[in-house]
């Protein structure tokens, strides 16, 4: 496969072509789809859970699982964006769901609590406190990175801020601002990379 070593090349490549790249664990083409879409998902998540910190956690999960499987991604089903906001929804619908349940339950008597049976759909615990390992690790190796980058890239993945937003708000240039989150990216893959490994299958 002829891969590009330009950043800027992996920016004009579609969608479909950056997934066949993240087959073969090419970090540059995540790198993309994570500066294309990753205010995205973070809004899409942020709308239905109305919670900054769980749209943060959820946003990440996502492209934990993005980076892990990029098979469950399937092109001849529909277009990429279609799929990942689909999955992001139902992601924060599941949190929001899980949440209404644990809140029946605390304020349930205890007969009730003892009637009540788990919903077919309930997230399992275990994978629960697997996600919040994960969140805990990612919030862990942003706070690792040197302040320039992770300001940037907190206000691009977490804020909803374009690349020019932010280089508008923070009078830097937009190269500047490019450059900061590719490096941050390539410090959070590399701190991530243990724990990516380990869940491996």
């Amino acid at each position: 496969m002829n891969v590009s070593s330009s950043d800027s090349d992996y920016a004009e490549l579609g969608d479909e072509e950056l997934m066949q790249r993240l087959h073969h664990r090419d970090q540059r083409a995540f790198e993309a789809i994570f500066d294309r879409y990753g205010d995205l998902v973070y809004s899409t998540a942020l709308r239905v859970l109305r919670d900054t910190q769980l749209a943060e956690d959820v946003s990440q999960e996502i492209f934990v699982r993005l980076w892990r499987k990029p098979q469950s991604y399937v092109a001849e089903r529909g277009r990429f964006l279609t799929w990942l906001i689909s999955v992001t929804r139902n992601r924060a619908v599941d949190e929001v769901r899980s949440r209404g349940r644990r809140q029946r339950h605390e304020t349930a008597s205890p007969e009730e609590q003892e009637r009540e049976l788990p919903a077919s759909d309930s997230i399992d615990p275990a994978l629960n406190a697997q996600l919040a390992e994960q969140a805990r690790i990612v919030r862990a190796a942003l706070a690792e990175l040197p302040p320039e980058q992770r300001e940037i890239i907190e206000l691009a993945y977490f804020g909803g801020l374009t690349q020019q937003e932010i280089s508008d708000r923070l009078d830097q240039p937009l190269g500047t601002v490019k450059t900061r989150i590719r490096l941050g990216m390539q410090k959070l893959r590399a701190a991530l990379a243990p724990q990516i490994r380990s869940e491996q299958i």
